[in-house]
């Protein structure tokens, strides 16, 4: 639906029979922002479904128009393509305007100085347009009536040319009697919606469930029901969000001895809190790194959660470290840990080793990997008859460091006191 004055401007346009059609379209543009220029052709496109409603000039206008307005786009996107192609192969119409709408496409073909009009399939294929499915359309879609239909009251003897179409009232059918026709058409143009007149489809409401025995017991409750109150509701939630903030914190770098002294405090007075601190599997490592006894702290009360495994995964796969080794230290002083766990933790400590190419940094490594180890076996975390031959490898490997060779001995130490035993 367009407002008075556009309608108004858009038929004074059709009308100009004595204007070319660059300067139509010029104007078009000029009058019409490119907002409205879809509900604008919609108007245009409704007026040209009765081939009675508009002379033959005002039809040529209108088609030039829905052409021209999307001509900077692929013709695909051109909202209104099928319905000019419709028209270019509609045998009901006249000749020149089946000619005028091919020309406009750059479909009309010159053969022996005439013009050839091509089929339809033509059309599509030198569109690159195949043939559209059916569109589905409902019982209710078919059912609607359309927005302009012939009025059957027509006085017999009527000249179309001078017919009127009266201006209808919004959702009511336009008559046409015999008057000025062109104002009947500005009135129809604000009249028009994409709408159509479509019957209203009431369906009753469905049937209530019956009730069952019990069901409304609670809206009268009585003294054989016991009331559970929520504890929780209106609880002070401020040690949660101070816990959340220092945690936040700790991802980013130390935590001053105050606040981490606060965050273990929090954690050992509610265990709880750790499932709402905000840490997550993808963020140990940076707690690890910044803050390894809030991370110790942390996995230690996650122990009973699901997620631990992923916690595990993570802490395995991260880059080895000294922050990274005492955490593991920690934890297996702290809580039996999976016997997986350790030992592919020990295995990728030794892989790390042997894969670094700095010297210096090699040797850091090793020294820290071969005291952490000396630290498992004595305290008895690991059996290190399940490792002896990877360890010793490892410890022959690097045998020129000291600590290497300390654990070399360490383990042929256990090896003998274990075949006097079995003497």
């Amino acid at each position: 639906m367009i407002g008075v004055e556009e309608s108004k401007a858009l038929f004074a346009l059709l009308s100009a029979e004595t204007r070319s059609l660059e300067d139509i379209f010029s104007e078009f543009s000029s009058r019409f922002s490119r907002d409205v220029h879809f509900r604008v052709c919609c108007s245009i496109a409704m007026l040209l479904e009765d081939k009675r409603m508009l002379k033959t000039s005002q039809r040529l206008v209108s088609f030039g128009i829905l052409h021209q307005t999307y001509s900077s786009q692929p013709p695909s996107s051109n909202p209104f393509i099928s319905l000019l192609i419709d028209a270019a192969c509609d045998d009901s119409s006249e000749k020149v305007e089946l000619a005028f709408i091919q020309q406009i496409l750059g479909f009309v073909t010159t053969s022996n100085n005439k013009e050839t009009l091509l089929q339809r399939e033509e059309l599509q294929q030198q569109h690159n347009i195949g043939v559209q499915p059916e569109l589905y359309n409902s019982i209710f879609k078919a059912a609607a009536v359309k927005n302009v239909i012939p009025d059957p009251d027509i006085p017999n003897g009527c000249d179309s040319s001078l017919s009127e179409f009266n201006t209808p009232a919004a959702g009511t059918k336009p008559r046409i009697g015999c008057g000025d026709k062109d104002a009947g058409i500005t009135g129809l143009l604000q009249n028009l919606s994409l709408e159509g007149l479509d019957p209203q489809w009431i369906r009753p409401e469905p049937p209530r469930l019956p009730v069952l025995d019990g069901e409304l017991v609670w809206l009268n409750p009585d003294s054989s029901h016991e009331l559970l109150w929520d504890y929780g509701m209106c609880a002070d939630t401020s040690r949660g969000a101070a816990v959340r903030d220092l945690i936040a914190k700790a991802l980013k770098g130390p935590l001053a001895p105050s606040q981490q002294e606060q965050v273990l405090i929090e954690l050992n007075n509610e265990p709880k809190l750790v499932y709402h601190c905000g840490l997550t599997p993808r963020k140990l490592p940076e707690l690890v790194e910044h803050n390894p006894l809030i991370a110790v702290e942390c996995l230690i009360k996650l122990m009973n959660s699901p997620e631990i495994p992923e916690y595990f995964t993570v802490l395995v796969n991260m880059e080895m470290s000294l922050r990274s080794m005492e955490v593991v230290n920690r934890l297996t002083t702290a809580v039996e840990l999976p016997t997986e766990f350790v030992h592919m933790y020990i295995t990728n400590c030794i892989s790390s080793c042997e894969s670094i190419k700095d010297k210096y940094m090699q040797n850091r490594l090793v020294r820290l990997v071969c005291v952490f180890l000396q630290s498992l076996i004595r305290n008895k975390i690991i059996n290190v008859q399940d490792l002896f031959i990877e360890v010793q490898a490892f410890c022959i490997e690097f045998s020129r460091i000291r600590e290497a060779a300390g654990l070399f001995r360490l383990l042929k130490a256990l090896e003998n006191s274990q075949e006097q035993c079995k003497c």
